[in-house]
């Protein structure tokens, strides 16, 4: 996205005859007229930005007369664009000034215009350099668990995903450098995500729907993990990290190295983490006598290394990578009841990915972006010894933009996208069948400058194809605990596989064909300076995915029997209940958003805030139906289901989760307040709330609670520090057969000292978590009741730059 301010342009003369003709000479300075070292200037269309000098002073030759687009940036100042008109002599003295600013800005890689998170329409936000560092933790959802917005589902320390305003699973697309990270991360919240925050450079985050760019499964926001695992330039620089933290003995250790020779660029990441159970205050199941302060199966061990290469173009770039990731990893929840059998988690995962970015400066096209990736994704649960289950994705995708020059003041271009899953569950506890997921797209968008309003426009047209062969029924009984004769259920439940064969069948194929599309509409307004209004409009449908159509068995990692929306629930001429297959149709969920985003951005004081409602009708979502089925095992299961409901027990019965549709209503807030009231010393304050209600009445489950934090942070030449407090409010807005959870505080602090040497840098850090030693327990967990937040943690490590 391209964002145009009022600027300060001087124009002292022209250039004599002497002078190169259409050259643009100038200067970036700040609001004082002081000169902006080494501020990056982009011209639009171009591939490669020029760095200014220590004097601010820049200069392009050979431009074409006319109009044309620049984009500045600098570290501390607010972004600037501005259009120039170059004659046909050419510029000179071009002045820019640039605005301070506290809110810490840092481009999208994500989208194809140019943003930031004080340039979109789209409430954005990324993570990178220390700030990255001083959070990252061992899975996605915990390094973003404290942004704006943005909730974990944390799943015991070994696996979480990220929930932006309420969403998640396959409504929140994990992406890598901007393609699906193609594991099984929303298949279940004890799947971990592929993606790895040590060896990766900003992590962003989309907030609200961005179906236009990623399809149907960003109906509720990206999280996209950028790395340069293909490097676009071959400038010799590198990363590394050591580190241990107390909470779990956890040892990380981390590299990253960027370099080349001439036309030739290299890239060499890896990553070794190592952990056990983590400790936590009081006992981690306070209803279990047997429980201890430690969490049990939360161990973990995890390795990866990447290689990547590109040849290097006038302009652009075309490059290919591979990387291995391995992980092992204890499943919290699934031990077996007295025996303490652990159950563990072998995943691995083969990733190739091909980059190219060109740009044209004749003709209509202005720029060609390709991305295609191939993944093939496998995880084991074993117990024993042996393999239960087996999980394995492979992923194809290919993803093609191409970008035009300016048509009638209008920026924008075409993307088409195809993606195709290839998923399997096999073994004891496969509850999803094998199936095949293909979706083709084709997006437009466009933006184009209205004066001070930047209007954006898109639309995609998507087809998704989801087919299963030769699924067989499962022969589960289903029964209340109104009875003290279970047997009596279980005959009838058996019986009905005869009595009703119209509804319920042994083997059967299932093939459905969806077409989603979305619509999109934004404006950012830059009323008067230093300030902008935006807001976005959009209308996002969604095809359901494999698991919420064709779930049919016991999921241990989350406690539930689960049912997908293919089956219903029928009553037989006893009153007993019984599933079949649906008779009614499956609908796409679609969803119409409203965002409002109000920014002050210049100046020591700053203010980011948000606002949307967000209505989605025919939502998939998982209904407690009160009823419970054999698991297959006894099984030791401390998950809220089971609190939430007092006829619970844990002799290898499981409650019954049903995927129905609903319309839901889903509204809140997000606000970010900057204040640099000292060169050194700088707060923010932040707080979000998302209340999910079905429309005719009832809340959606696991909502996560109102939050409210602040954080005061220091920073000179050799040190820097921070201090952050976050409040998590008690969630007393339950779903049916959902207990309520207690509010908690939680105090982190960082502290690291840098030393220069040489050409290095080095930087000896502590990180503090939980100091106070406080016994969270996340409302968005499912076993919350059983694996609480870590306990008091601190962490020591050292990292190096050159």
């Amino acid at each position: 996205m391209i964002k145009r301010t009022l600027v300060a342009v001087s124009l002292s003369s022209l250039f004599s005859a002497m002078a190169i003709a259409q050259s643009l000479q100038g200067q970036v300075v700040d609001e004082q007229g002081q000169p902006v070292s080494h501020a990056k200037v982009q011209l639009h269309g171009r591939y490669q930005a020029l760095k200014a000098d220590e004097q601010g002073r820049f200069q392009y030759n050979a431009l074409q007369q006319g109009e044309v687009e620049l984009h500045v940036s600098a570290p501390g100042f607010a972004h600037k664009s501005l259009h120039v008109q170059i004659p046909e002599q050419g510029l000179n003295n071009l002045r820019i000034v640039m605005l301070t600013t506290s809110i810490e800005v840092v481009d999208v890689t994500a989208s194809p215009f140019h943003a930031s998170a004080i340039e979109s329409a789209l409430p954005v936000t990324v993570l990178s350099g220390d700030k990255l560092r001083n959070v990252q933790a061992a899975t996605l959802g915990d390094t973003l668990a404290k942004e704006v917005g943005v909730h974990s589902n944390s799943h015991g320390g070994v696996a979480s995903t990220p929930i932006i305003r309420g969403l998640d699973g396959p409504r929140v697309l994990i992406s890598q450098n901007g393609l699906d990270a193609g594991d099984a991360s929303r298949v279940g919240p004890d799947h971990a995500v592929s993606a790895e925050a040590s060896t990766a450079t900003q992590i962003e985050v989309l907030r609200g729907p961005a179906t236009l760019f990623y399809g149907s499964g960003a109906i509720g926001g990206v999280v996209n993990v950028v790395d340069n695992r293909v490097p676009t330039d071959n400038q010799t620089r590198g990363e590394w990290t050591l580190e241990h933290a107390s909470v779990n003995n956890q040892k990380l250790a981390s590299f990253n190295f960027n370099g080349g020779l001439e036309r030739v660029a290299l890239h060499l990441d890896g990553y070794w983490r190592e952990s056990d159970d983590y400790k936590v205050p009081g006992l981690a199941d306070p209803d279990d006598e047997d429980s201890v302060d430690k969490v049990k199966s939360s161990f973990a061990e995890s390795q990866g290394v990447t290689l990547g290469s590109s040849y290097l173009l006038d302009n652009g770039y075309i490059g290919i990578s591979y990387g291995r990731l391995n992980r092992e990893y204890g499943i919290p929840g699934h031990s077996h009841g007295d025996e303490d059998i652990a159950v563990t988690a072998d995943m691995q995962q083969d990733r190739v990915q091909l980059l190219s970015e060109l740009r044209f400066e004749q003709g209509f096209i202005s720029a060609l972006n390709t991305k295609l990736s191939y993944t093939d994704y496998e995880h084991s649960e074993i117990e024993l010894g042996q393999v239960g289950t087996t999980f394995s994705n492979e992923s194809k995708e290919a993803r093609m933009e191409f970008l035009h020059n300016e048509v009638l003041g209008w920026h924008g271009g075409l993307s088409l996208h195809y993606k195709r899953s290839d998923f399997a569950a096999v073994g004891q506890e496969a509850f999803t069948p094998p199936s095949v997921t293909d979706s083709l797209a084709l997006a437009l968008m466009e933006e184009r400058h209205f004066g001070p309003v930047l209007a954006q426009l898109g639309a995609r047209i998507e087809r998704v194809t989801l087919k299963a062969d030769n699924l067989l029924f499962p022969d589960s009984a289903v029964h209340g605990h109104d009875d003290h004769d279970h047997d009596h259920d279980h005959d009838h439940d058996h019986d009905h596989d005869h009595d009703h064969g119209d509804q319920v069948t042994r083997r059967f194929s299932a093939e459905h064909e969806f077409e989603p599309y979305s619509l999109s509409a934004g404006l950012v307004w830059d009323f008067t300076l230093g300030y902008n209004l935006g807001i976005s409009v959009s209308h996002s449908q969604r095809a359901p995915s494999a698991a919420e159509l064709l779930s049919f068995g016991p999921h241990i990692g989350t406690g539930s029997f689960e049912v997908g929306a293919l089956f219903k629930l029928y009553q037989d001429a006893h009153g007993d209940a019984y599933l079949g297959l649906t008779d009614q149709a499956i609908d796409l969920e679609s969803a119409n958003n409203l965002d409002l985003t109000l920014r002050k951005f210049s100046g020591n004081l700053g203010f980011i805030l948000n606002a949307f409602y967000n209505r989605v009708d025919n939502y998939y979502y998982q209904q407690n139906t009160g009823l419970f089925a054999e698991s297959g095992h006894d099984h030791d299961h401390g998950d809220e289901h089971q609190h939430g409901d007092e006829h619970a027990h844990d002799h290898g019965e499981l409650p019954v989760y049903l995927f129905a549709q609903d319309d839901v209503v889903l509204h809140g807030f997000e606000s970010q307040l900057f204040w640099q009231f000292m060169p050194q010393w700088k707060l923010t304050l932040q707080g979000d709330y998302v209340r999910a209600r079905l429309q005719d009445g009832g809340d959606l489950p696991r909502t996560p609670p109102l939050r409210l934090g602040a954080n005061l942070a220091y920073e000179d030449q050799s040190i820097s520090a921070d201090l952050g407090l976050t409040r998590y409010f008690e969630q007393d807005r339950t779903a049916v057969l959902e207990s309520e959870s207690a509010g908690y505080t939680l105090l982190d602090l960082n502290l690291a000292y840098h030393l220069g040497l040489g050409g290095h840098e080095l930087a000896f850090y502590l990180k503090g978590h939980n100091l106070t030693d406080e016994e969270a327990r996340p409302h968005t967990s499912f076993l919350k009741h059983l694996a609480p937040l870590p306990g008091r943690s601190v962490a020591v490590g050292i990292r190096g730059y050159f």
